[in-house]
Formats: C-alpha cells, sequence, structure tokens
C-alpha cells in the first residue's frame, strides 16, 4: 500500500475514535492494515479509500461464493418484504424446504443470523438430547465466540495440548467441560469418549479456520462410528464448507451423515444469515415446538430479506454452474502455485479443497494442526503483503485461506500467478 492520506487517516481515526480499536470484529484489524478503510466492493474486487482497487481473494473469509453485490441476491433482498416479528413468512417456508432437499442430514431446520449463534445452539441441544456435560472439538477449528469453543484455535506451540482459550471472562469450569482432540486422530476421540461423559463432537469437516487441512481417508467415517456407538451427537459445523463446496455440503462429498448441521457464510452470499439442522427427532426439542425444553428464540431469526437473499443464492447455484467455474479456478491455481515454488526452490505446501488455496511454507504433509506450527509465519505474512502491491489480496494473517468466486476469471488466475512470483521474489530479496 502507498501511504495513507490525510482523507483515510482521518476516517481511521474517526472510526477508532467511536469504535473501540476501529473496527467491528477483532479479525478486521490485521497488523499493519490499520489504516484500511474499504469504500466499495464490485465482483471479485474491493476498492479502499486511497483508489486503490484490489482483486479480492479474502472475500471476507469466504462468503461471496458468487461474488461481491451479485445482482439476483442483492434484488431479492430489495424486494423481501419487512420483519414482521409474529408468525412464519412465505420465504422461510421455501427456504427450509430447499436446505431439507438439498443437505442428506437435515430433516427439519431452523434459521439464526450467524454461525456463532447456529453452533452455540448445536451443542445446547446435544447436551438437552444425552443430559451430558462434555463436547469435543479438535485444535484449529473454530465454531464462533461462544464460551465453549472460543478456544484452541490458532494457538502457540505451548499451548497445544492444553486449554487455550480466546478470550478471558470464560468461567473455568466451562473450559474444562470442552476435550480438545487432535484432528485426523480417531483414538485420541475414542480415548475421550471412554474417559468422559461426550454430549456431542463438533467439527468443520475440513479445518478452513487454519487454511486447508484436508480430513484423512476414513477420518470422517471413523467420528460416525464412534458417535452412533456412544451415543454421542455428531455435529458438523459447515458453516464454511457448506455451499461454497457444493450445495448438500462437505458432507455430500464426503458420503458422511452428521447428526446436526450448521450452515451460514456462502449460503446467502454475503447476506447474515445462518441454518441448523438435522435429525426431526433432535430438532423438534426446540422450543419453537411447543412445550419442548431447548429454548431457541432470536428478533432477526429468518428475516424474510436475508432468508431472500439466501433463497436467491441457492436459484443461482442450481441454475448455472458456479462450483464448476469456481472449482476449475481453484485447481489452475493450486497447480499453477505449486509449479512456482518449485521453479523458485522455495519449500512449500499449496493446500485447499475446491474454490479455496493456501500456501503453507513447511515440509509436507499436512495432518493436522501440529504440522502447521512449522509454517514460517513472516514469510506466510510477508510476501501477502507484497502481493498487496501487485493488485491482489490474500489477507496478510497466519494460516488464513484465499477464495475464489464465480466473479473471478481465468485471467485472475493469470495475474495472480504473475503477482504471486513478483511479491515472493520481492519479500526474499528483502529477506536476505
Amino acid at each position: 500500500m502507498s501511504a495513507v492520506s490525510s482523507d483515510t487517516k482521518s476516517l481511521a481515526a474517526r472510526a477508532t475514535a467511536v469504535i473501540p480499536g476501529g473496527v467491528n470484529s477483532g479479525q478486521r484489524r490485521v497488523p499493519g492494515l490499520e489504516g484500511l478503510v474499504v469504500t466499495a466492493t464490485s465482483g471479485s474486487t474491493f476498492t479502499d479509500s486511497e483508489g486503490h482497487t484490489y482483486t479480492d481473494y479474502h472475500s471476507a473469509f469466504g462468503p461471496p461464493l458468487l461474488g461481491h453485490n451479485d445482482p439476483d441476491v442483492d434484488g431479492a433482498v430489495v424486494n423481501a418484504s419487512s420483519l414482521t416479528g409474529v408468525g412464519v413468512t412465505r420465504v422461510e417456508i421455501e427456504l427450509a424446504e430447499r436446505l431439507v432437499d438439498a443437505v442428506p442430514s437435515l430433516e427439519k431446520v431452523l434459521l439464526t443470523a450467524t454461525g456463532s449463534e447456529a453452533t452455540f445452539h448445536a451443542l445446547r441441544l446435544a447436551r438437552t438430547v444425552t443430559g451430558r456435560r462434555h463436547v469435543i472439538k479438535f485444535q484449529g477449528c473454530y465454531h464462533g465466540w461462544h464460551d465453549s469453543v472460543a478456544m484452541n484455535v490458532i494457538s502457540p506451540a505451548e499451548r497445544v495440548g492444553g486449554k487455550d482459550p480466546l478470550s478471558q471472562g470464560i468461567l473455568p469450569e466451562v473450559l474444562d467441560a470442552t476435550i480438545v482432540c487432535r484432528f485426523n486422530d480417531a483414538d485420541d476421540v475414542e480415548r475421550a469418549l471412554a474417559e468422559h461423559d461426550v454430549a456431542a463432537i463438533i467439527l468443520e469437516p475440513i479445518p478452513h479456520n487454519i487454511g486447508t487441512v484436508l480430513p484423512k481417508s476414513g477420518f470422517l467415517e471413523r467420528l460416525r462410528e464412534l458417535a452412533t456407538k456412544h451415543g454421542t451427537i455428531l455435529i458438523f459445523d459447515e458453516v464454511i464448507t457448506g455451499f461454497r463446496h457444493g450445495l448438500g455440503g462437505y458432507q455430500a462429498v464426503a458420503g458422511v451423515t452428521p447428526d446436526v448441521t450448521t450452515l451460514g457464510k456462502a449460503m446467502a452470499n454475503g447476506w447474515p444469515v445462518s441454518a441448523l439442522g438435522g435429525k426431526a427427532e433432535l430438532m423438534d426439542l426446540f422450543s419453537t415446538t411447543p412445550g419442548q425444553p431447548a429454548f431457541f428464540a432470536g428478533t432477526f431469526n429468518g428475516h424474510p430479506a436475508t432468508t431472500a437473499a439466501a433463497l436467491a443464492t441457492i436459484d443461482k447455484l442450481q441454475r448455472e454452474p458456479v462450483h464448476e467455474h469456481v472449482f476449475a479456478l481453484g485447481e489452475r491455481a493450486r497447480t499453477g502455485l505449486t509449479a512456482l515454488y518449485e521453479r523458485l526452490g522455495v519449500r512449500a505446501v499449496v493446500s485447499g479443497f475446491g474454490s479455496v488455496f493456501v500456501t503453507y511454507f513447511l515440509e509436507g504433509p499436512v495432518e493436522s494442526y501440529d504440522d502447521l506450527l512449522r509454517n514460517d509465519v513472516d514469510f506466510f505474512v510477508g510476501y501477502r503483503r507484497e502481493l498487496m502491491k501487485e493488485g491482489s489480496f490474500e489477507l496478510p494473517l497466519n494460516l488464513k485461506r484465499s477464495h475464489f468466486s464465480y466473479a473471478h476469471t481465468d485471467e485472475d488466475v493469470d495475474r495472480l500467478l504473475v503477482g504471486t512470483e513478483a511479491a515472493v521474489t520481492r519479500y526474499l530479496e528483502q529477506a536476505t
């Protein structure tokens, strides 16, 4: 980025004066980008207050699968009815029907506003059903801001294997009730199930919050077997993988059906809506059915505008070759980046799935978070800062993935490869 203008400084100062830290989510305040003020988005790009336009591969952590400001989705929002706060609207019914048709594990579904809310309710439901205390999550997986799971995501080496909360203010007994296991290690899970009264196993079927760590063959299937054997609720957090990797979510790709699924992000191309669904006998325990014990409420649940956005997104995903297009771009990028790093003699593992890609600077293989402790963080962040000078934006924050949308093109991949070579070469020259 060039020197920050007085206007940008003014905007950043105004934000800091009235918003703690100047941003409304901690992950938006990235070291070195404190002065970044986004003024416009369109298709595959965003523009900052300095007038620089970047090809956007960060994509707000992944929601705009169709691209920013998709006219069909945004038009559906404009034409939606306003909030009623009583009963149910036609658009909520239609979206629920479409979700049940698309996602293998869904027999009934409830709508809420954010992925964190969906995973919160999934765990509450699991404890209601089983009467048990403990839940299992995996090191590296992120499931939202609530206390039971706000821990052990991108942990320093000395905190791996222990409790690593993301925040102070979490009660010790809440932390104690969460067991952290190693991803792709079914034996670790089996030991935890034998030793504790486990209500739920919750996981990202692909831990995209640390880039892309793919599940080993048989791992998800083994979790399904263990959950069934121990009477434990298996929850797939598909807030990221759902819709981005297919209408049926990654569970449809893997052929493994959880008891409960959470969805969000790409579900409405960036509009704030999420979903929680699963077996009917489980979902009917929510208080939306009179007299049932698991409380569920929210003023903005099933908001007509965001629900309409989700319906329009699903319509486009079914009508147009969105997944074919973004999967092809992802494969081209991963193949091209792998060849690029080999030619430059840079030790790297280019990972990803479908439209998602990420480069780790380490020796492979990458099978769990432990392997990512070897990643060269300075290199990972440094080349991405240099990449901004080439007009491409990948979030300069350790282990964060990048995405293609339907608005990206083959020409974008070409420019990304050329720009990455320039950025990496420049970083290496500066580092020596």
